[in-house]
């Protein structure tokens, strides 16, 4: 459950505490217990004022209850940890740099404390005694905050008096907790599941009622083409052959009989009908 991860969070923000060793002057950073200045001590595991923790992405100081804080001047010194001049820490490989700024490391010398753009082993800190990684409380920490904010169960932050997670308030940490919840997504399956099935049979009905409209608009459309062929095919016969007006009650008109012809007559028929030879008979007694 998720309350089973923030407890182990909590509790690794007060106790995992760590001394700061440099690699290259072997020498532990400690907060003075007078102002808020730094000072480069041989390692004492008893004293508190050499004992830090990861509180989020700021370093406190468990002897002054001070965070690591980076002046204007990228000096360096302890200022209260809810203040504006408290500085978030990125720590990576044992070097820690501020963060927003990857070109300068937390650096110590002979002369104290201070900001710098090298590498080398004075930018390099590790665990006190172990002479561990100095990020390694922090991976650890972030690992527990990343499972908190994972888990599938409800955190109640009244539960806790904590002031402070990973540099937010209770009510922030549970805003960030409701974003990145996780639910069970079988109802929503389910449902669009359903909503793909009604869609897959309401487009195959639609599909039908196309193809059937699709096939009566063809046949239609082809025995128009078919009766207009065929009127053609009339139009193009009548255009030939005249059709004459045929009345079966109204007599038809007969040409005039023509006279009966002779052997070397020539006949002529006039527009009244009447039929006449083209010339007169001469008697043969005229001749």
């Amino acid at each position: 459950m998720k309350i089973l991860w923030i407890i182990p969070f909590f509790l690794l923000q007060d106790t995992e505490a760590f001394l700061m060793k440099n690699a290259k002057i072997k020498l532990c950073l400690q907060a003075s217990p007078t102002d808020e200045s730094l000072l480069l001590e041989d390692c004492d595991p008893e004293s508190d004022l050499q004992h830090w923790s990861w509180q989020g992405d700021s370093l406190k100081n468990h002897g002054t209850q001070s965070c690591l804080s980076v002046l204007e001047d990228s000096g360096v010194q302890t200022s209260p940890c809810d203040s504006a001049a408290s500085t978030g820490w990125d720590c990576s490989n044992s070097l820690l740099s501020p963060l927003g700024s990857s070109q300068s490391y937390l650096v110590a010398s002979r002369k104290g404390v201070g900001l710098d753009n090298v590498k080398g082993l004075k930018a390099q800190w590790w665990q006190g005694v172990t002479e561990g990684n100095v990020c390694k409380e922090k991976a650890v920490q972030d690992s527990y905050f990343y499972a908190a904010l994972t888990s599938t169960q409800v955190y109640d932050h009244t539960a806790y008096n904590s002031t402070l997670v990973a540099g937010m308030d209770p009510e922030e940490l549970n805003n960030l907790l409701w974003f990145f919840r996780t639910e069970d997504p079988s109802s929503w399956n389910y449902s669009v599941l359903a909503l793909s099935f009604v869609a897959t049979i309401l487009g195959l009905v639609l599909l039908g009622i196309n193809i059937t409209r699709n096939r009566k608009r063809k046949i239609h459309m082809y025995k128009e083409a078919v009766q207009a062929a065929q009127q053609a095919e009339l139009e193009a016969k009548q255009a030939l052959i005249p059709v004459q007006e045929y009345s079966p009650g109204s007599p038809q008109p007969r040409e005039p009989a023509l006279q009966e012809e002779r052997a070397g007559e020539v006949l002529v028929q006039w527009k009244d009908g009447t039929v006449t030879t083209l010339y007169k008979e001469s008697s043969e007694d005229a001749m």
